[in-house]
């Protein structure tokens, strides 16, 4: 993908705007407008056509979370989002993803990583920051009735690519599923891909969810890299 990321931030607190706005300009990544609820977000992104949305959560009037709802309804094209919160177990981070966000970020995130977080998601992977997106998958998976229903039919699945799908939902990179399964990264990246087609899903933030919410990978346990789930102390 050619040039700078183009962004949109959306928070009711200007500093915040502000601060981003330095930050990723500094960086050569253009912000292309800022909003301060959700209507506004969701007309800025109509009217720039971003590549990146930083979307707080808690905004007056719509928030975040129907923002994303709607910019994401069934658009093609649509902008990747990014929810921005104060807290790393936000319930409301979990309806996110499961909304099609590609993942979240902390609000006192150092310059570096928002840089960085700007360009992950923009490439087109998910910003899974794999000990915070596991806590909150397993606090919030199967509880929240706000939340919008990612269920998937894992028939379709090959059992090579059930196996990935178990590691990827614990928030391993692909150098690690490729470690544990003693594959090449490529052919990780294969198998990554074939998931998200078969199953309609946008990205591995999502993959995660369905992981959870299918009964794939249970709260609570982690795989022991030998096909066996072991339960947390």
């Amino acid at each position: 993908m050619n040039g700078a990321p183009r962004v949109v931030v959306a928070d009711d607190q200007a500093l915040v705007r502000t601060g981003f706005r330095l930050i990723l300009d500094a960086d050569g990544i253009e912000v292309v407008a800022e909003a301060t609820d959700g209507a506004e977000a969701v007309e800025a992104v109509r009217r720039t056509r971003p590549d990146v949305v930083l979307m707080d959560i808690r905004m007056p009037d719509m928030d975040g979370l129907e923002a994303t709802r709607r910019i994401l309804a069934g658009a093609v094209d649509a902008p990747r989002v990014v929810m921005l919160t104060t807290f790393d177990l936000d319930h409301y981070v979990y309806a996110a993803l499961a909304a099609g966000a590609s993942g979240f970020l902390l609000k006192d995130v150092t310059p570096e990583h928002l840089v960085a977080a700007v360009r992950t998601v923009r490439a087109g992977d998910a910003l899974l920051a794999p000990a915070i997106t596991r806590r909150l998958v397993e606090r919030f998976a199967r509880r929240s009735a706000e939340r919008p229903s990612l269920h998937r039919d894992l028939a379709a699945l090959t059992p090579r690519e059930l196996d990935v799908l178990r590691l990827l939902a614990q928030g391993l990179s692909n150098a690690e599923l490729a470690t544990g399964l003693h594959l090449s990264e490529a052919t990780v990246k294969t198998h990554v891909s074939h998931i998200l087609g078969k199953l309609t899903l946008r990205d591995r933030a999502q993959a995660v969810v369905v992981a959870y919410e299918t009964g794939l990978v249970s709260p609570g346990s982690y795989d022991r890299g030998d096909g066996t789930e072991a339960r947390r102390a």
